[in-house]
């Protein structure tokens, strides 16, 4: 790892890590002059994990597969050629993804079946859209909705390498898409939000996003994250599952968003417990002025002194009425 590297954060983002934190700050600011090791995920649409493996290994690669029960993750050890990873063979075959370990836990916990239908309302650039189409076996249906169209052709161009059919590409605003679904009288069993956000989580592999942060950029995302969380729920079955995830710590978008849809449908979800193979946190129930739902405790934040890896936030809700 290089230990020169360095990140500076803005006063009033530390001021607020410091009161999210505690005791644990420094170490979050000690995990900041690492950068997170390498990571991939077997796309197993193309290949088994052990053939992977296996040319990996041949390769001179020395990997590691943290995880038993997900053995389709793994870490490269070996210190790399910068874009070594990206421009193998098997790569450009869509033999597997480049994703952070972190990333993979949203689908992870949403734990999307084969033949069911599932909504990915902000899928580029596929990461987790693969990856479920993966956990699907290409079959069911996934819609996968991208508002931008140059970030849509990077979600087609990464569907298309890693052999996805089961999956039709949208382009809409989430929340007028989800309207329309809703008129057609469309339900899914499972949706993905995985919300634009201020990126807070991923300083370490992004350290321009320390010189972008700024807290009204925080309340702007809030807004969207909730009018897109809002616009979901009329569109899951009852019985069916939410998982909505950010790549931040700021809890303006992450239990505040959740606090914010679980009173706006009394009654109708319910926050879910969830099993995740790294360490996490619970939800808070506390922030500044505002008390949120105790459920939202259920919620997991990952922080990268835990796990060497990125920050994250998840929570899984199922529509009960």
């Amino acid at each position: 790892m290089n230990k020169s590297y360095k990140i500076e954060l803005k006063e009033q983002f530390s001021e607020r890590m410091k009161t999210l934190l505690g005791k644990d700050f420094e170490k979050f600011m000690e995990s900041l002059k690492e950068k997170p090791f390498n990571s991939i995920r077997v796309n197993e649409l193309k290949i088994s994990i052990g053939e992977l493996k296996k040319r990996l290994e041949d390769k001179g690669w020395k990997i590691r597969q943290p995880f038993s029960d997900f053995p389709e993750i793994i870490i490269i050890e070996s210190q790399l050629e910068p874009g070594e990873i990206g421009r193998t063979l098997e790569h450009l075959l869509g033999y597997y993804y480049v994703q952070e370990i972190s990333s993979m836990l949203p689908v992870i916990a949403l734990n999307p079946r084969e033949n069911e239908k599932v909504l990915d309302l902000c899928a580029s650039p596929g990461s987790k859209t693969t990856q479920i189409a993966s956990c699907m076996k290409n079959t069911g249906l996934i819609i996968a909705n991208e508002l931008s169209f140059g970030r849509m052709k990077i979600l087609s161009s990464n569907m298309e390498r890693c052999g996805v059919t089961n999956a039709i590409i949208t382009r809409k605003d989430g929340a007028i898409l989800c309207d329309r679904l809703f008129e057609k009288g469309f339900e899914f069993d499972k949706i993905l939000l995985d919300a634009p956000c201020s990126g807070e989580g991923t300083l370490r592999n992004n350290p321009k996003t320390a010189m972008m942060w700024n807290a009204g950029g925080i309340r702007k995302m809030s807004f969207i994250q909730k009018r897109l969380i809002s616009s979901v729920v009329k569109v899951l079955k009852v019985g069916g599952e939410i998982v909505y995830s950010t790549c931040t710590f700021a809890p303006e978008e992450d239990e505040e968003v959740i606090d914010f849809v679980l009173k706006k449908f009394p009654g109708q979800l319910k926050v879910e417990r969830v099993s995740l193979p790294l360490k996490t946190h619970e939800g808070i129930l506390k922030w500044e002025n505002k008390d949120y739902s105790d459920e939202i405790k259920y919620s997991c934040r990952v922080y990268p002194f835990d796990n060497n890896t990125e920050g994250f936030f998840i929570t899984k809700m199922r529509k009960v009425k």
